[in-house]
């Protein structure tokens, strides 16, 4: 326990009440996994997911309600975007396409993304 919180227990004789945690979304996040190629809605670059970024202030989380995706754009620029913000990138099958990964775990993880995103977030790379 912090000092400042064994203070006001000790000034107010108050119990101390864990911080409540942020609720649970009600169906699991499919997350975008690292290394999945994708395209800024906003202004149509392109780049590769390599990561989350919890933030503590700032506006849009992803539905996890803590963090946005890292996305980089390459020549070492990198940003922040919410998952609504991106589409995923897919070859002529309609493949997720992702950097070092053999076809069968793109198929796999297609799957779980077509289960959580709408037809329209998957779009054709180049095009």
């Amino acid at each position: 326990m912090d000092h400042s919180l064994l203070q006001r227990f000790l000034q107010d004789g108050s119990t101390v009440q864990p911080e409540s945690q942020p609720s649970a979304p009600a169906m699991p996040w499919v997350r975008i996994p690292d290394g999945t190629r994708v395209r800024l809605k906003t202004d149509q670059q392109e780049g590769v997911v390599d990561g989350l970024t919890e933030l503590v202030h700032g506006p849009g989380r992803n539905p996890d309600g803590r963090t946005q995706y890292r996305v980089n754009l390459g020549d070492q620029a990198r940003t922040l975007v919410v998952e609504d913000d991106l589409l995923v990138l897919v070859d002529a099958e309609g493949v997720a396409l992702m950097v070092k990964q053999k076809v069968e775990f793109r198929r796999l993880m297609t799957q779980r993304l077509r289960g959580a995103f709408s037809s329209d977030r998957f779009v054709p790379a180049g095009k």
